[in-house]
C-alpha cells in the first residue's frame, strides 16, 4: 500500500513540471512566430520609402561673353592699316603682326578677311585671318602665351565630265556648262597645237573634259588635273589622254609640237594675215604678213618653239621687236611690245612658252596688240594655215600602260554620265 501510495502521489507531483515546460515552449514558438511576422512585414508588406533626392548638380556655368570684329584687308592696303581703321589697339595690332610674321609675307598680300575676337575685357582671346579660303591661319593664348599656326584646309577633289556645244565662242560655251575662264583656258591650252581656237570654232562644235573640281565642303576652290579632252567638228573627232603629266591622242603620239599655233594665251584676233589689207596709220593698202592679237598691254608673250634670239630692240614701224630663229630655216618676229621679257637679249637661246615680251603699243600701232610674223627660208608664210612637225610618241615600253589609261578615259567620255564611278572608271587620283 506504501508502495502504490508513493508512486501514485509522484505522479501527480510530476505534473506542474510537465505543464511548465510546454508553457515555455508555447512563449518560444509564438515569440519565434511573431518575430519571423515583423520581418515578413517589414521587408514585404510596408512601403519602400523614396530614395534620397539626388545630390544637387551645381548649374554649368556659361561661357564668357564674347566681342569680335571683322574686316577685310582691300586691294592696295595692309593688315596692319585695315586693322587700325578698325580702332583696334596698337599692342593687339603689334602682337598679330609679330606672330604672323613666320607664315605670312604682309608685302604680297592680296586681300582677306580676319576675326578679331576679345573677351569683355578687350583681351584677345584668337585672331583668324582668312588670306584665301585654302589658307587661314589662328592665333590663340595657351599656357606660354599667344601662338600663331596655319590651319590645315580639308579639300576634297571630284572628278566630272564636263560637255558644251559651242554657238558663238569657246568661252561662252563653257560658261552655258556652269564652268568658268581657267578651265576654258587649260582646255584651249591642251589643243593648242591641234585646233586654233580663233579661226577654226565654228557653230555646232562640241567639247568634252574629264577633269578634277577641288572643293572646301560645298565651296568649289578650283580645277585639279584634266584627265582627257575631246573636240569634235563633224566626222572629225580630237582627243588628248593625260599620261605622265603630257597629253597624247589615241594613238599615243604627243598633242606638243615643235611650234605653237599662237604665241599667246587664248584671246581674240583683231586682224588676220593678209596680202592687200589698209594700213591703219599709214593709209593705203599695203600687205600685212603676220597676224594682229588684240591683248591688255602687259599681256605675257611667248616663244612659239625653242630658238635664239637673234634681235632683240627698237625696230622703226614695229617697235621693240624681238626675232627668234628656229629649226628648219623657221624664224618669228614679235613686234610693238611694251618691254621684254627678263634675260633676253641677242644670243639668249629660249624654250617654248617661255616668256620674251609683253603687248604694247609701240612704234606705228592704234592700239595695244602683238604682231607675229612668221618665215621659213626667209618667205613669210601665214601662221594660221602652216602645218608644223607632229609631236614625238610614247616609247614602246609604255605603250601597254598608256592603252589602259586611253581606254578608261575614252570610255568615260563616250559614255552618258558625268559620273566615273557610275562607270568603274576608278583610276584617277582622288
Amino acid at each position: 500500500m506504501e508502495d502504490l501510495g508513493l508512486r501514485q502521489l509522484n505522479r501527480f507531483e510530476g505534473r506542474p513540471l510537465e505543464a511548465k515546460r510546454k508553457r515555455r515552449k508555447w512563449f518560444l514558438l509564438s515569440g519565434s512566430f511573431v518575430v519571423g511576422l515583423f520581418f515578413l512585414i517589414y521587408f514585404f508588406g510596408l512601403p519602400s520609402a523614396p530614395p534620397p533626392p539626388p545630390a544637387s548638380t551645381p548649374p554649368a556655368s556659361q561661357a564668357a561673353p564674347l566681342h569680335t570684329i571683322e574686316g577685310d584687308v582691300k586691294e592696295r592696303s595692309t593688315l596692319f592699316q585695315s586693322l587700325s581703321e578698325k580702332h583696334i589697339p596698337l599692342r593687339w595690332i603689334d602682337l598679330i603682326t609679330s606672330k604672323l610674321k613666320p607664315y605670312v609675307n604682309f608685302k604680297k598680300i592680296k586681300g582677306g578677311t580676319y576675326h578679331f575676337i576679345t573677351d569683355m575685357k578687350g583681351e584677345l582671346v584668337k585672331f583668324i585671318y582668312e588670306a584665301s579660303p585654302t589658307e587661314i591661319y589662328e592665333i590663340e593664348k595657351d599656357s606660354e602665351g599667344y601662338v600663331a599656326q596655319k590651319k590645315r584646309v580639308l579639300l576634297e577633289s571630284h572628278p566630272v565630265k564636263v560637255v558644251g556645244e559651242i554657238h558663238s565662242s569657246l568661252f561662252e560655251a563653257m560658261e552655258a556648262a556652269g564652268e568658268q575662264d581657267p578651265l576654258t583656258i587649260a582646255f584651249a591650252e591642251i589643243l593648242a597645237w591641234e585646233v586654233d581656237f580663233y579661226k577654226d570654232v565654228r557653230g555646232g562644235d562640241r567639247f568634252k573634259v574629264v577633269v578634277e573640281k577641288i572643293y572646301k565642303g560645298d565651296q568649289f576652290i578650283q580645277y585639279g588635273t584634266i584627265h582627257a579632252v575631246e573636240y569634235q567638228r563633224g566626222e572629225r573627232v580630237i582627243r588628248g589622254i593625260r599620261y605622265k603629266d603630257a597629253y597624247y591622242n589615241e594613238k599615243g603620239i604627243s598633242l606638243r609640237k615643235a611650234f605653237l599655233k599662237v604665241p599667246l594665251r587664248f584671246n581674240r584676233i583683231s586682224s588676220k594675215f593678209s596680202l592687200a589689207r589698209k594700213h591703219p596709220i599709214l593709209g593705203g593698202t599695203r600687205p600685212h604678213l603676220g597676224v594682229d592679237y588684240a591683248a591688255p598691254p602687259g599681256t605675257p608673250i611667248w616663244a612659239v618653239a625653242d630658238g635664239t634670239v637673234t634681235s632683240c630692240g627698237w625696230n622703226n614701224g614695229f617697235g621693240n621687236q624681238v626675232t627668234l630663229r628656229h629649226m628648219n630655216g623657221y624664224m618669228t618676229y614679235y613686234g610693238h611690245l611694251s618691254g621684254f621679257g627678263s634675260g633676253i637679249r641677242k644670243g639668249t637661246r629660249v624654250r617654248q612658252k617661255q616668256v620674251i615680251g609683253y603687248v604694247g603699243s609701240t612704234g606705228l600701232s592704234t592700239g595695244p596688240h602683238l604682231d607675229y610674223r612668221l618665215a621659213k627660208d626667209g618667205q613669210f608664210r601665214n601662221p594660221l594655215k602652216e602645218v608644223f612637225p607632229t609631236g614625238l610618241p610614247i616609247e614602246t615600253g609604255e605603250m601597254e600602260t598608256f592603252h589602259k589609261t586611253r581606254d578608261e578615259m575614252s570610255g568615260w567620255l563616250q559614255g552618258d554620265s558625268s559620273d566615273p564611278l557610275s562607270q568603274g572608271t576608278l583610276g584617277l587620283n582622288r
